[in-house]
């Protein structure tokens, strides 16, 4: 049974930093994605970063380029995301998801090719 757990979620005032970490388990990860999504109330859940186990290549979604960072620890299966400058509109829930498969990185941002997803935890930007 796969299980995804977050991490790092908190408040914090605009311009801070947080750190997510996600922990994965139950299978093997080799060759997948793994990627952060984010969802703020009233909206769909829409996709920030990820990045591939095996080269480590990434992808960001506009709003967060040059703020936001992502890397992984293959050895312990977990994925991080490592928010700066954080703005109000970056408030939601942020969730960790595995891809189904291999994934070009040019569809990495399509929420359809990922199957397994954490709990989501919550970051709030506030003064």
């Amino acid at each position: 049974q796969v299980q995804l757990v977050e991490s790092g979620g908190g408040l914090v005032q605009p311009g801070g930093s947080l750190r997510l970490s996600c922990v994965a388990s139950g299978r093997s990860f080799s060759g997948l994605v793994m990627g952060w999504f984010r969802q703020a109330p009233g909206q769909e859940r829409e996709f920030v970063a990820a990045i591939r186990r095996s080269d480590g290549s990434t992808r960001f979604v506009d709003s967060v380029k040059g703020r936001f960072s992502i890397s992984r620890d293959n050895a312990k299966n977990t994925v991080y995301l490592q928010m700066n400058r954080l703005k109000p509109e970056d408030t939601a829930v942020y969730y960790c998801a595995v891809s189904k498969d291999r994934l070009l990185t040019s569809y990495m941002d399509d929420i359809e090719y990922y199957e397994y997803w954490g709990q989501g935890t919550q970051v709030t930007v506030s003064s």
